[in-house]
Formats: C-alpha cells, structure tokens, sequence
C-alpha cells in the first residue's frame, strides 16, 4: 500500500509522455510544440490531498510551484510534489522536484529523494532535448525531443484542452518506450471532495506499465472545469482495493479558476491553451 502512495506521485503518472495528437478516437498526426503564452498556474500555488485505500486513511501529498530558476540558462520553474503515509510498520516521505523551461514547458531537471521502509534512494535527472538523451546519475539514455518527467507532466496537462469524447496521446514521456500514454476524456460532473464542490472533467490515463495507470487499473482522475484544471481527484483499483486522491486544500491556488461560494461554479482566469 505505501509503494502505491508513492505512485501517487504519478499523478506523475497520470502523465507521462507527449507530442501532442487529438482527436475522437483516431490519432492524427502529432503537432509541433509552440510556446506556451499563459499557464494555468503560478509561482506560489501550492495543492494538498489526501489519500485511502478502501476509504482508510493512508496518507498526504502535495504539489507545489516553488519559483522561477535558472537551468543551463534558461528560466524554468520549480515544482515540488511530496508524500507521506504511514500504515502499521510501514512508512513512505518522498520528494520528486522538476525544473521545465517557462517558455515550451520541457523538462531540463528531475530529483527524487525515496525515503520508505524497504526502499531508499536518490536521483538526478538531466534532460537535452536538443540531443534527444537523458542523464541519469552520470549515465546517459535515448529519450524524446521534448521531454516530460513525472513531476512536470501534471502541469503539463493542465494546459491541454480537454475535450469530452476526445482521445489524446502524449508521446513526450522521457521514457521512450513507455509511449505514447493515452488520454480518454469520458464526461463531466459536479464532485464533492474535502475542499469542496466542483465541477469536473473526468479523464482516463492509460499507461504502458504495470502501475495505477495500466490498462487493468481502470483508473480516473478529475480535473476542475475551469481554466485551472486543478486535479481534484485521482482513483484506481489495485489488486488489494482501491485506491483514492483528494483534494484538502487549494491553497494559494494563484493559477486560475475559483470556486464560487454562492453557486459552486468556478471563476475561470485569462489565459490561452498553448495549442
């Protein structure tokens, strides 16, 4: 059950790769990456959750925008997702940072720090698009042109128009086997989570891999219908039960759409998709 709250870290998962190519259910040829305008989050927006396993408490997480800093000479921004959970003798407190250039949103720097009770470890992610490699830990490896890491992926898809009935497939992960991830965006709903109500797009990831995300998990994550697209909600079935990620607190949630008290509708802010 930790191990799975670490994926959580997949709503890293829930990305993972992508050359951008939509459509109702056949895939069109992939468009060329243009310079994001306007994102739907900024520096100083920070999300917590909280996380079951058959509707027990199992833990927290949160992700965060950190700042703007400079990698190889170009600005990127900082973005940090965090979990916790302790269950029995069991205990996971990981740290996955991610650096991705403010222009085009290309990954350029990953850093895990795993600290579980089976398992520990730290890593160092250096991506160069221009070559097509990542270096992990001093070794380099094939990757894609314009890569994407667990961490910036979320980000990533939150500037991705959703439309309901449409399937799109990211081949941006910088894992280059494991594309493409496909997108189903199913419908839309009003939701209830600890942060409150919410009207919500509700997507299906499918992933190459055997985590939250396979084709057997039959997993769904919300996002706000709104220009936030703020990930109220994550769900998947694992082979013990299922497993859920809710929204407690948006925070200082600058990027975009706000829950109106009165009617629950969000309040979309101004920006334009980047594609």
């Amino acid at each position: 059950m930790i191990r799975t709250l670490v994926l959580l870290a997949g709503a890293a998962g829930l990305i993972g790769s992508a050359e951008f190519a939509a459509t109702s259910r056949t895939a069109v040829a992939s468009q060329p990456l243009r310079r994001v305008d306007a994102v739907p989050f900024q520096v100083g927006e920070k999300m917590t959750y909280q996380a079951k396993v058959n509707f027990l408490n199992a833990g927290s997480a949160s992700m965060s925008v950190e700042g703007i800093e400079t990698i190889r000479g170009r600005p990127t921004y900082h973005t940090v997702f965090e979990v916790r959970g302790h269950v029995l003798m069991f205990h996971v407190n990981d740290r996955y940072d991610s650096w991705f250039d403010t222009a085009s949103l290309v990954s350029l720097h990953h850093v895990q720090h795993i600290d579980e009770s089976k398992n520990s470890a730290d890593r160092t992610y250096d991506f160069y698009p221009e070559r097509k490699v990542y270096v992990r830990n001093g070794v380099e490896n094939p990757s894609v042109a314009d890569p994407l890491d667990e961490g910036s992926f979320i980000y990533f898809m939150r500037s991705v128009p959703l439309e309901v009935g449409k399937t799109y497939e990211f081949n941006r992960y910088y894992h280059l086997d494991r594309n493409p991830v496909i997108i189903q965006v199913v419908r839309k709903e009003r939701i209830k989570v600890p942060a409150g109500e919410f009207d919500a797009i509700v997507v299906k990831p499918i992933i190459k891999s055997k985590g939250l995300f396979s084709e057997n998990g039959q997993a769904e994550v919300w996002f706000s219908d709104d220009s936030a697209r703020t990930l109220l909600r994550l769900k998947s079935k694992l082979s013990f039960g299922t497993l859920y990620l809710e929204l407690k607190d948006a925070g200082n949630n600058a990027g975009g759409g706000k829950r109106d008290e009165g009617s629950g509708n969000s309040t979309p802010s101004d920006f334009r998709s980047p594609f």
